[in-house]
């Protein structure tokens, strides 16, 4: 096992991809993972396996579409019969662990973590779920709403803040304990944030960074509502975009604050490498920066995610091995693939103990092996009244729905999005192409199905358990207090000798 190489996973929430065209733009102010972009393979066009936390972060760690995973939405339990890349590197030896979110709906709260360093931000229980027969509800108490762009600025600490300074803070101490040497163990190091996900709010040193920033407003208008498409028309509903007057200056204020607090992470990735170089792990351990979905930022009028536009489903992947080559690579792949892909660098056969999973692994695609496999994608969450899909292949991403027009764009030709050639005759070819590409891998009519019998099922058991005691199912970290620092039952005679490192220097 000592030649395995360990793993460091960096996640993001909420992280635009287009801002990271190869690597962070150059106006971000982001050293070190501008750092580390140099030494990584980029892949330029990574796509979320669906634009939302929970169903893309099931993907993301089984390599499975939602409608295979069953997490739909933010408040679907992820089954604990899915393996997980952390329970592939768990049966090959390593030692892994989670420090941060990772939105895990129900009683498994671990799904192959060995251990968990912090309770996660969100509910682990079903009080998120949509409901399919009330379209166009807005459920108030829990769906986004426009307070976090008109109420963007500053503060010295928030919610989230507060629970990323622990994230990182647990990661570290982390890696001081691995470096140490007491498990001989490769490990996995999962260190998940919330940043740069809203609200808008970011400290005053990150805040001032951007204070002459040329990119405070969106590259796409606010559309009027009515030349929205009809999902785009369900998502400002459900954001009560009506209740709202958006002016300028929140526009700017709001993605001031994100670029902000993607320097505010930055910081945080200093810290956590940092630490792995001076624990000397650095050598033997492979980086991979990544995110859940991305953020629309205001282009088009749109905020947050919940839509198959670029600034919501493209992401960052980055990743920084010494067995694949540096460089950027444009072949649209998605983040099913990762966890084929740490078994693959692991040695791990996926083939051969999991060949039911959609993604495939990157390293032929980073090696120089053309790679033909479209990209999927599915949503059918918050704002959707019945499953959406989507395939990027080539230069071209598609979007269908039971309800709605399709769309089709000419990413080269039009990177913006901002002509939809679904409608007509020049391109009807092509629209039947896609068209029987989601024949082919979608039942459109069961999925809708499968989510609806699912929305109906959790209503009744999460205001059953709401009724009377209610046992929580958010993940309560374990603080061995009497196994830290001096205690009893160790040799005070090398406590301090066995905790030190470097030794003897």
């Amino acid at each position: 096992m000592a030649n395995q190489p360990n793993f460091l996973i960096i996640m993001a929430d909420q992280l635009s991809g287009p801002l990271f065209p190869d690597g962070p733009a150059d106006w971000l102010h982001a050293p070190a993972l501008k750092a580390l972009a140099k030494r990584s393979t980029r892949f330029a066009n990574t796509y979320s396996a669906s634009p939302l936390c929970a169903p893309g972060r099931a993907s993301f760690m089984s390599g499975l579409l939602p409608r295979r995973t069953r997490v739909y939405d933010n408040a679907a339990e992820f089954a604990s019969d899915i393996p997980t890349y952390a329970h592939h590197l768990r049966n090959a030896g390593y030692a892994t662990c989670l420090s941060g979110k990772m939105h895990f709906v129900g009683p498994d709260q671990m799904h192959g973590f060995e251990q968990r360093l912090t309770t996660d931000i969100y509910p682990a229980d079903f009080g998120w779920t949509p409901d399919y027969t009330k379209p166009g509800e807005r459920i108030d108490w829990w769906y986004h709403n426009m307070g976090s762009v008109t109420g963007a600025g500053v503060a010295e600490t928030s919610n989230q803040m507060e629970y990323d300074d622990e994230v990182a803070f647990n990661a570290v101490q982390k890696i001081r304990d691995l470096g140490r040497g007491h498990d001989d163990r490769p490990f996995m190091l999962t260190v998940s944030f919330t940043h740069p996900h809203d609200p808008y709010v970011a400290r005053q040193k990150y805040w001032d960074l951007y204070e002459d920033c040329d990119h405070l407003m969106p590259e796409v208008d606010e559309m009027a509502y009515k030349d929205h498409d009809p999902h785009a028309q369900r998502i400002l509903d459900a954001s009560d975009w009506h209740n709202f007057k958006i002016t300028e200056r929140d526009i700017q204020r709001s993605r001031r604050a994100y670029f902000a607090n993607i320097s505010y992470l930055d910081d945080k990735v200093a810290e956590i490498i940092g630490a792995l170089e001076a624990m000397r792990l650095s050598d033997n351990t492979i980086i991979m920066v990544v995110s859940d979905h991305g953020d629309m930022l205001g282009e088009r009028g749109l905020w947050f995610k919940m839509n198959f536009y670029e600034g919501s489903a493209r992401v960052p992947l980055m990743i920084s091995a010494p067995n694949l080559p540096v460089g950027r690579i444009d072949t649209p792949v998605s983040t099913l693939d990762v966890a084929p892909t740490l078994a693959d660098l692991a040695g791990i056969d996926m083939a051969q103990i999991a060949p039911w999973v959609d993604g495939e692994s990157l390293v032929p695609l980073a090696s120089g092996t053309a790679r033909t496999t479209p990209v999927f994608m599915e949503y059918a969450a918050e704002a959707s009244i019945a499953p959406l899909v989507a395939i990027r292949e080539g230069k071209w991403k598609y979007t269908d729905c039971a309800t709605d027009p399709a769309q089709l764009f000419d990413l080269e030709a039009d990177p913006a999005e901002r002509v939809n050639l679904a409608g007509g005759p020049a391109h009807a070819e092509t629209v039947q192409h896609f068209g029987q590409r989601v024949t082919d891998h979608w039942d459109l009519a069961a999925y809708d199905s499968e989510v609806r019998h699912s929305q109906a099922r959790r209503h009744v058991v999460y205001n059953a358990l709401r009724n009377g005691d209610y046992y929580p199912w958010d993940y309560q970290p374990l603080q061995q207090a009497s196994e830290r620092f001096m205690r009893n039952h160790m040799n005070l005679n090398t406590v301090e000798e066995d905790q030190r490192f470097p030794r003897g220097e």
